[in-house]
């Protein structure tokens, strides 16, 4: 009987391989998830909200005091639907020995590497209330850090060629310069002894600086609104100052005499102080003539563009001027004559009542040269161009008070008068206005005398109502003759007038 051969693993270079291989996958497996963390061990998940990701990417290390307790297993949006305001929520896988880690625990998202590379830094707390699995730390104990790969990443191109003109412009301001930077900084010295103070105030607690930046940080939030229109408004200013630089020399040119106008303004305007001052009370009292001149203005319209006519012919009589002024020259000299003007002087201030008040009549109501326009025109005896005066005797109606017999009262009443028909005839009424509203002073400013409207069956005594009044004011032209009608096409011509019309 021969002897039974005995079986080992090592005697099996299949099983071998089998199991090497089996190890290798699990090594390789292992390996492959270790960012991920190892499986079936238990860890304690909690959330933390960022204002913003600031690069933190799946699987990047969580660490406390620099020592790995955890990663980020994932990173994904939330909004707050009240406020519209969106966060980045971190997921985080920590170690179980962390679970309950101090509810005022903080975060920081610190760079590893000018690269680029992030972790997360958690600062743990000493609050008794404790973050359970699953909660989450919110955005107001996550601090924010500037990364030193944003640092570089403002110093683009544009930027660094700017640096590169204001480095090369600050050397040119500072060339040949030594001496006055030595005596500025010599200078500044009691300036530095004197901040220092001002430097303990600012760190005082009472000044609340760190509020200020607070205040600055909130004002920034605010103008990020407005950030696109505040930089489209520094392109704009940008435009309008290239604009500008284009006439700065025509302007340097326009001023350079300024300071030798301003010194002459500032001798010159204290003696013109009294011109202006009188200037100003003769326009006053300058006022009511302008006023006046709203009527009167067609006519002296019309004066001028006759006067310019006049003038012309008029320049051979500048020739005789001459003798003229030295006549009333010598004329003015004469005693005589100078109480002749005070006697003239008295008479005027004795008829200025007169004139105050026959002045509106004409000015106004044209009443002086409409009277004796028409009484030319009565005296005409041309008949067809004037108005040959004529009168005619009239019987006084008959009736009670009537303007024939002698009347105890205003006749006011039908007259005993009737027509073939037997109607009444009503002309037995009054009709006198003695003292009629002719524009004068403290009366109605209207051109009654003339204008009157004819009031049937009443009696009229006094003035009448402003309904009844027209006031129709009839202005004389020079065209107009001596009997209220056109100079004739000759004598329109002989006087310079707008031929023959």
């Amino acid at each position: 009987m021969s002897p039974r051969r005995s079986t080992s693993l090592a005697s099996n270079p299949l099983l071998i391989g089998a199991v090497t291989t089996l190890i290798i996958v699990v090594a390789v497996f292992l390996a492959y998830n270790a960012n991920n963390g190892l499986p079936f061990v238990p860890t304690y998940d909690i959330n933390v909200e960022l204002p913003e990701a600031s690069g933190l990417i799946k699987a990047n290390q969580v660490r406390i005091a620099g020592t790995r307790v955890g990663l980020v297993t994932s990173i994904t949006p939330k909004e707050y639907p009240a406020t519209g305001r969106v966060v980045a929520v971190a997921h985080l896988q920590l170690e179980k020995k962390l679970e309950s880690l101090p509810a005022n625990t903080h975060a920081i998202v610190q760079s590893v590497s000018a690269i680029g590379l992030r972790y997360l830094e958690l600062e743990k707390g000493n609050s008794v209330r404790k973050i359970p699995s699953g909660g989450t730390l919110p955005s107001s104990q996550v601090r924010e850090t500037v990364a030193i790969d944003e640092l570089f990443n403002m110093f683009n191109r544009p930027t660094r060629a700017a640096i590169k003109v204001n480095s090369n412009n600050f050397g040119d301001g500072l060339a040949a310069r030594g001496r006055g930077l030595n005596e500025t900084i010599a200078e500044l010295k009691p300036l530095v002894e004197k901040a220092i103070p001002v430097l303990h105030n600012l760190a005082s607690k009472e000044t609340n600086l760190k509020g200020l930046f607070k205040a600055l940080d909130r004002a920034a939030e605010q103008g990020a609104n407005v950030a696109q229109q505040q930089a489209q408004y520094y392109v704009d200013l940008n435009t309008f100052f290239t604009a500008w630089a284009t006439v700065t020399k025509p302007l340097e040119e326009a001023t350079a005499e300024g300071p030798a106008s301003l010194r002459q303004a500032i001798y010159s305007l204290p003696h013109q102080a009294p011109l202006l001052e009188k200037a100003a009370t003769f326009m006053h009292l300058l006022r009511p003539s302008a006023e006046s001149l709203t009527t009167v203005a067609p006519e002296l319209a019309h004066a001028f563009t006759v006067g310019t006519k006049n003038f012309k012919t008029a320049e051979s009589l500048t020739k005789f001027t001459t003798a003229t002024a030295k006549s009333l020259e010598k004329f003015t000299k004469n005693p005589i004559v100078i109480l002749a003007f005070e006697d003239f002087t008295r008479t005027a201030e004795l008829g200025a009542p007169l004139l105050a008040g026959i002045a509106p009549e004409q000015e106004k109501c044209n009443y002086l040269t409409l009277t004796f326009r028409n009484l030319a025109s009565l005296e005409s005896e041309n008949i067809g161009v004037g108005t040959l005066a004529r009168s005619a005797f009239l019987l006084s109606p008959l009736g009670p008070n009537n303007d024939g017999y002698p009347a105890s009262a205003p006749a006011n009443g039908h007259s005993q008068e009737k027509t073939p028909d037997g109607q009444i005839i009503p002309n037995n009424y009054l009709h006198a206005n003695p003292y009629p509203n002719v524009s004068g002073a403290g009366q109605r400013q209207v051109c009654e005398a003339g204008n009157e409207a004819y009031l049937k069956e009443k009696t009229v005594d006094s003035n009448l109502p402003a309904s009844d009044v027209e006031n129709n004011r009839e202005f004389t032209s020079r065209s107009q003759d001596l009997y209220g009608e056109k100079y004739p096409s000759s004598v329109q011509k002989a006087l310079g007038l707008k031929g023959g019309s």
